[in-house]
């Protein structure tokens, strides 16, 4: 899994848990709902403005969406863990 994946992951569990749309989601955070479904399909890196916007509009924190994503730099990758089934 990449950290877009996982970031992906996040981002769409935090909008269910909310319960609201992705066309939704992005009139609160002033994105277009096509770029919310990108981010959802890791289908594009999100920049950190966009994830302050995000976390804002879910009422969460922009660590949060990242969970399970960190980097080993005496390693030189990122390690990310798999997002733990929604109950």
């Amino acid at each position: 899994m990449s950290p877009q994946e996982r970031f992906a992951v996040n981002l769409r569990q935090a909008r269910v848990k909310v319960g609201i749309s992705q066309e939704e989601l992005g009139n609160r955070c002033d994105l277009h709902r096509t770029e919310i479904s990108l981010l959802e399909r890791a289908g594009r890196e999100p920049r950190l403005g966009t994830i302050v916007k995000l976390a804002g509009a879910l009422e969460t924190t922009p660590a949060e969406l990242c969970a399970g994503i960190s980097w080993l730099p005496q390693q030189r990758r990122f390690d990310v863990r798999q997002a733990p089934r929604p109950s």
